[in-house]
């Protein structure tokens, strides 16, 4: 018995030193007074700046949410604008603490890379767009077409994928970014422009008359878009994956931004481990008990997220689909607070 109560001290004195070892980020930043967030730059609903320098968008709310569990202020984020080319060198080199970039997760990304994905905040897939006066019903149809698309993604590979699998001809025009690739289709240069099907509804906005355009039916690929970090932090990948699952949680116990204070009365022994009234989950990430209450009052849960940025109030007006809660016909579930 002495012996069991030495070996799990240990092991608690070895857990403690590694958790220790392994705070380089979060305390970084804590010295540094901002989290660093590697962000798009140029896609309305996820990432984009106003003329006076306002960052808004889905994943920018991710940002804010990690900065307000961090610092109590959503504030205090510095959002660097990432091309596609650019975006995990930016990672791994520490210029950004977290790359929040509408990225794909993908196996070659999450081994060679030195890249940990912290899950699926937004299940897509990718589409095309084409004019209207082509009178096209599907992407089958555009065999032998151009087709402009943003060189250096997952976007690209299964362009050539698609045609290849439909023994269709393609005519590939690459862009180093999104802008020049829009660009170029709404000049004419191509009969297509393809991404992420959730990026297409943001892009159709950027051409000159958006209502002559319309997104083909196909969806052609998998893409779960998520969070990144870098290698060798586990207690930074669990701050940044457990801000995404709180979220979820944070929604499916209806708890929203108007009555998070509220909540905290709650006898629900689920909302009061989620808000850190009851247990120490959030001192086992190295942040506040209550960092759930911090996140919610400043930025609202999953839901409120999705819709402020996407949804139907938007001009957007994406439809929840698989990005539902799994209680609602989704595929959004995050593992308990427990």
């Amino acid at each position: 018995m002495k012996r069991g109560i030495l070996t799990f001290g240990l092991a608690i004195a070895i857990a403690s030193a590694a958790f220790s070892a392994s705070a380089q980020t979060l305390n970084a930043i804590k010295q540094r007074g901002a989290l660093n967030c590697g962000a798009n730059g140029t896609l309305a609903g996820f990432g984009l700046p106003d003329a006076q320098g306002n960052w808004a968008g889905f994943d920018v709310d991710y940002c804010r949410a990690i900065a307000a569990a961090i610092f109590d202020d959503p504030t205090k984020v510095k959002f660097v604008p990432l091309s596609a080319k650019d975006r995990f060198t930016a990672l791994q080199s520490g210029e950004v603490d977290v790359l929040a970039r509408n990225t794909t997760w993908t196996i070659s990304r999450d081994t060679s890379l030195g890249l940990n994905f912290t899950g699926t905040n937004y299940y897509d897939g990718q589409g095309f767009m084409v004019r209207k006066s082509l009178k096209l019903n599907s992407a089958l149809e555009l065999n032998d077409a151009a087709i402009c698309v943003q060189q250096g993604t997952t976007t690209e590979l299964n362009l050539a994928d698609f045609f290849r699998a439909n023994r269709m001809k393609l005519k590939t025009v690459t862009f180093a970014t999104s802008t020049e690739a829009v660009k170029a289709y709404d000049a004419g240069r191509c009969d297509a422009y393809t991404t992420d099907a959730s990026a297409l509804y943001g892009e159709r906005l950027r051409v000159a008359n958006s209502n002559d355009h319309v997104v083909l039916p196909e969806i052609i690929s998998k893409e779960p878009l998520g969070l990144a970090v870098r290698h060798g932090d586990d207690q930074w990948y669990d701050i940044v994956k457990w801000t995404h699952f709180v979220l979820l949680n944070a929604e499916e116990l209806g708890v929203a931004k108007a009555n998070v204070d509220a909540q905290m009365k709650s006898d629900n022994p689920e909302i009061k481990r989620l808000l850190g009234t009851e247990g120490k989950y959030g001192e086992a990430l190295g942040l506040p008990n209550d960092f759930v209450v911090r996140i919610v009052k400043h930025v609202g849960n999953y839901g409120e997220i999705f819709e402020r940025n996407l949804g139907q109030p938007t001009p957007l007006k994406i439809a929840r689909g698989l990005n539902a809660l799994w209680s609602k016909g989704g595929l959004q579930y995050a593992p308990p607070v427990r």
